[in-house]
């Protein structure tokens, strides 16, 4: 139990940051668009780069600098754009309104949630090489694992359909503009992070 519980607390201490992958989970949860479908593909990587790092991938990466450094970049460029396409949606009043335009596809969500994911350096660093090292640590390792995966489970159900209840409170374009700008900040700094380390 008490491994569980070590991998329960060290997981919701990585991921509770505010980062790409929240502010992408968040975002959908306000504007209620495929939610249950984006909680599930971000636990269930979490899972799988939770298991990978156990098995030993994170020991792999750690000596492939050539990957992290090809997954920084990609990452980059990729956060900097969704942090252009986030400004410009927070400069322009008339597309603030959660329900002023369709709703992405399902295929497109999960592409971008997906890319949120797996595009993301600290995702391998955080999740597969650290998580994975204390996890080596505790004689449970796999419990410590378990522990961690319910805590990002736990984590985006909360994030994903918690929003909902914040919807009255961006019921204005403003509300919505603030968002969108602080997304696009987040997006801007991590991006920007990635480059210059």
């Amino acid at each position: 139990m008490g491994s569980l519980l070590a991998g329960f607390g060290f997981s919701l201490t990585l991921i509770v940051a505010i980062g790409a992958q929240n502010a992408f989970v968040l975002r959908q949860g306000l504007r209620r668009e495929h939610v249950l479908a984006v909680v599930a593909t971000c636990a269930i990587s979490d899972a799988i780069l939770i298991g990978a790092g156990i098995a030993g991938l994170g020991a792999l990466l750690s000596s492939a600098p050539a990957a992290l450094t090809a997954v920084r970049w990609g990452g980059a460029a990729f956060l900097l754009g969704y942090a252009v396409l986030a400004a410009r949606r927070a400069l322009r009043p008339g597309v603030l309104s959660p329900t002023d335009r369709p709703p992405a596809t399902l295929r497109a969500t999960l592409l971008a949630c997906l890319a949120f994911t797996f595009l993301n350096p600290h995702v391998y660093l955080d999740t597969v090489v650290l998580l994975g090292a204390i996890a080596h640590q505790d004689p449970h390792q796999w419990l410590f694992g378990l522990g961690a995966t319910a805590a990002s489970l736990v984590w985006f159900t909360a994030l994903g359909f918690g929003a909902r209840r914040l919807a009255p409170l961006l019921a204005r374009p403003l509300a919505w503009r603030v968002v969108d700008g602080l997304i696009a900040a987040v997006m801007a700094a991590l991006g920007l992070t990635l480059v210059l380390s």
